[in-house]
């Protein structure tokens, strides 16, 4: 039986400009292969983290309209934190611009972010929760 979804891919328009963004935010590039043919496989992630994200370049006219779009126009990635003051300032610092201030919730400390794609983020800390975000008590 599947234990854990290992990567899933996000569309982007160019390879080397999606590694200086994450890269710049704090991400790891874990592996950068060229595939040839113009492609690579990029895997990048949190520091520590397990699921890790493909970057993937886009081809044509439908994929090329997809960037951005993979959420439907909803905040779909989570970004966890531990320490969230620090990630958020770190954040602006490197130019990301946050849809919303930050604000606590029964769940924890969030704040919406765009990545220059237009995917929406939450970066969260999660409060009094197991990493699944369930509210113990």
């Amino acid at each position: 039986m599947p234990s854990r979804i290992a990567l899933f891919s996000l569309l982007v328009p160019d390879y080397d400009d999606a590694l200086r963004f994450f890269t710049g935010i704090g991400f790891e590039c874990r592996e950068d292969t060229d595939l040839g043919g113009g492609k690579r496989w990029v895997r990048i992630a949190p520091p520590g983290g397990q699921t890790e994200i493909l970057l993937a370049r886009t081809v044509g006219d439908r994929q090329g309209a997809a960037i951005g779009e993979q959420g439907g126009g909803r905040v779909w990635l989570f970004l966890e934190t531990e320490d969230f003051e620090a990630d958020y300032r770190r954040m602006q610092a490197q130019g990301v611009v946050f849809e919303t201030a930050p604000r606590d919730e029964l769940y924890g400390r969030v704040a919406v972010w765009r990545d220059p794609w237009g995917n929406r983020w939450d970066l969260i800390q999660f409060a009094n929760a197991d990493r699944s975000g369930t509210v113990t008590a």
